[in-house]
């Protein structure tokens, strides 16, 4: 058995952990799993391991850029999944393609970007993807899917749900702009450009100050950035919060109206609150943290807790974010 990667630094085993560098390196192995639990990770940034898992994890190590077509206004890159996902960011600014700043160092890989659909300032990774290529693990055969076939929404795609476990992400093409357009409508950017007009660098840069001032560095405490998900509400049910709490912030979204979860769960007292040997982070309320030797049980114990408490309280469920393994 052998510890499982995991942001969150709970110890959790797996039988064994395969990587693998090419996409014919993946297809080789594949026939020897098909008699045992199997799954496809990356960093193990948006996992929670409640136990040891009792099979093979796989894990790409592809990590190759090929420029793939390009015109006067944008560029296709194709971009293998075991590229780590702000190493790539990072990649973009410096030859001044815009798109990916505002998603500058979210944890991860390339792979799991496609996956969960990440999002922060306003920004969505489903907005940049072109086309998915990847493998059908129970097969071998190779299968691209075109964004729209990747039923993107709200930090869920088609590879969270119906086809979960069932593809490994190989490459992801982006389509990125060679016109810089800054997207600073989320929280205080703008303010932070009043007197000069953003770059790509600087903007990138004014996201990475933000998020090391907000959020835990996961190489020191364990963590998977946000926890869980803002809810969107129905208009009825956003008039009835709005009367209760007038203060209540809110952003007015296709299919209804977006509650912040974290301004939700500050409300229930838990902020900055322990239960076992999890809590939740005295800065981010979104964001559930190790204290130390916290099991993947602590930190699912105090999910269920906070969970309650905000049905309790708004009558409104609020769902994880990062995906539970149990």
């Amino acid at each position: 058995m052998i510890q499982i990667p995991n942001t969150f630094h709970v110890h959790a085993l797996a039988r064994r952990i395969v990587e693998y560098e090419s996409v014919d390196a993946l297809v080789d192995v594949l026939p020897m799993l098909q008699s045992e639990p199997y799954m496809h990770i990356g960093r193990g940034s948006n996992l929670l391991f409640v136990g040891n898992y009792e099979g093979t994890l796989l894990h790409s190590r592809i990590c190759d850029v090929e420029v793939v077509g390009e015109d006067t206004d944008s560029v296709c890159v194709r971009v293998g999944a075991g590229m780590l996902w702000d190493d790539f960011v990072a990649y973009t600014v410096d030859r001044g393609w815009s798109g990916a700043e505002n998603l500058s160092l979210i944890p991860g890989e390339v792979g799991a970007s496609a996956v969960q659909n990440i999002g922060a300032y306003g920004a969505e990774v489903c907005h940049m993807i072109d086309s998915v290529e990847c493998i059908d693990l129970r097969t071998g055969e190779p299968r691209t899917f075109t964004v729209r076939e990747c039923q993107y929404s709200y930090r869920s795609s088609v590879f969270k749900h119906q086809f979960w476990g069932m593809y490994a992400v190989v490459y992801v093409v982006y389509r990125l702009s060679k016109h810089f357009t800054p997207h600073l409508g989320y929280g205080n950017l703008a303010s932070r450009f009043t007197t000069t007009p953003p770059t790509p660098t600087t903007l990138r840069q004014a996201i990475i100050d933000i998020r090391r001032a907000k959020l835990p560095d996961p190489e020191v405490t364990g963590n998977a950035g946000s926890f869980f998900m803002n809810p969107v509400v129905t208009e009825s049910k956003f008039q009835s919060l709005l009367r209760q709490y007038p203060s209540v912030p809110y952003y007015r979204v296709d299919g209804g109206v977006k509650i912040p979860a974290g301004w939700m769960i500050e409300q229930c007292g838990w902020k900055g609150r322990s239960l076992h040997r999890a809590a939740v982070h005295d800065v981010s309320a979104l964001v559930l943290i190790n204290l130390g030797g916290a099991t993947g049980e602590d930190i699912l114990s105090l999910c269920r807790a906070v969970q309650a408490d905000v049905k309790r309280k708004f009558d409104i469920d609020i769902e994880p974010e990062v995906n539970i393994v149990s």
